[in-house]
């Protein structure tokens, strides 16, 4: 069993402080889109909740999505149910995020990012490395 180098640890921890920092502002963002989108298209007199508990529901359903097809990977299960899900949840995202865009491609392009951002991350945590086992089954043969 190989231990980490001291650069391999602080790497590990800058790495985990970047994913937290981004993570939460790309978060509290894209939640704020998908909230203000649920209430300006809500009946007057809807309670301020609603939104953020819609925002909560969209924004962490890909992430539970994630979760899942890793889950059925491991298991050799199918995978459609949960890859619709995750397409379906992250256009609903990127959907709120333009629907409070200012008009033009630069607000698009600068409303997208917290969700962009928000999924990289989730796929980039989740994708994680190969484990000893996977890394000698694709090695090639000498």
């Amino acid at each position: 069993m190989k231990t980490s180098s001291r650069a391999e640890q602080t790497e590990g921890v800058v790495l985990v402080l970047i994913l937290v920092t981004v993570g939460l502002a790309a978060g509290a963002a894209s939640f704020t889109h998908v909230h203000d989108w649920t209430m300006a298209n809500s009946p007057k007199g809807t309670p301020d909740w609603f939104g953020w508990a819609n925002a909560v529901i969209s924004e962490l359903i890909p992430v539970a999505a994630l979760l899942e097809i890793r889950k059925r990977r491991r298991a050799g299960k199918g995978l459609k149910y949960p890859l619709a899900l995750l397409i379906a949840a992250a256009c609903l995202s990127l959907s709120a995020q333009l629907a409070v865009a200012k008009p033009g491609l630069s607000g698009a392009v600068l409303s997208a990012v917290p969700a962009l951002a928000f999924m990289g991350l989730v796929k980039l945590v989740f994708a994680g490395t190969a484990t000893p086992a996977q890394a000698s089954e694709k090695a090639p043969a000498d």
